[in-house]
């Protein structure tokens, strides 16, 4: 079997470790002080959690959508062929690196996604884009992590906490939606969106589809009101 290769390394944010990018043969990988953060022969349901927010909007004039974490541009991809040609697309990346990595070594993978014109990479903290833009975004999706179970960076608890969930309805304009990718289940997550207003759908997903493991995504959306928390 081919050894994997290291390509590059570089700083967790908060110093909560290393971020390393592997290759073996035509298969990359993503790790965190060894632990595997992603894998570009499962990457399923990182397109379904675009799929099912996008496809809800696309039919809006000049739709915007929020994407929290790069990783290997799936989810981002899979975002802009659901969406009109007149759609946009922000990308807020916290980690250099990762848009380096998808430059130079992975944009292959999911067809080149950063040269689409409709496409805006910040690299900065998604948790500053939405609680610096009230009412911007038809969609928001969030692929930071492993999910409500934060496991790079503590600071991403702040993003499925109430505080962080509650910004995020306010960032929404009415009717948009908040869609969050998670490795597993997560009961007490799905009781938070309830709690601060949102319509939410929960959806298993393997993650090559037809087969592999359940991920789960959230699929939440504004309604008319004005939320039960203020604004963090």
């Amino acid at each position: 079997m081919t050894a994997w290769k290291l390509l590059d390394s570089a700083r967790a944010p908060g110093g909560s470790g290393e971020l390393w990018l592997h290759q073996r043969g035509e298969e990359f990988s993503i790790r965190v002080s060894g632990t595997e953060l992603m894998n570009s022969r499962q990457h399923g349901s990182e397109e379904v959690l675009a799929e099912l927010a996008c496809e809800r909007i696309a039919d809006r004039p000049e739709p915007r959508v929020l994407i929290g974490g790069l990783g290997m541009g799936y989810t981002l991809s899979a975002a802009l062929r659901s969406l009109p040609p007149h759609g946009k697309v922000v990308v807020s990346e916290l980690v250099p690196a990762v848009v380096k990595w998808n430059q130079e070594y992975m944009g292959h993978l999911a067809g080149h996604p950063l040269r689409d014109e409709r496409v805006e990479v910040r690299e900065m903290d998604v948790a500053k884009v939405i609680k610096g833009e009230p009412k911007a975004w038809d969609a928001i999706l969030l692929d930071v992590d492993n999910g409500p179970e934060a496991l790079t960076r503590r600071g991403n608890n702040w993003l499925y906490s109430e505080n962080g969930i509650s910004s995020a309805y306010f960032a929404l304009k009415l009717g948009g939606f908040l869609a969050v990718w998670s490795a597993g289940p997560d009961k007490g997550f799905t009781q938070r969106l309830h709690k601060v207003g949102y319509e939410v759908d929960v959806v298993p997903v393997r993650s090559r589809r037809t087969r592999g493991e359940m991920h789960t995504i959230w699929l939440a959306r504004r309604d008319a009101g004005v939320g039960r928390f203020k604004q963090d």
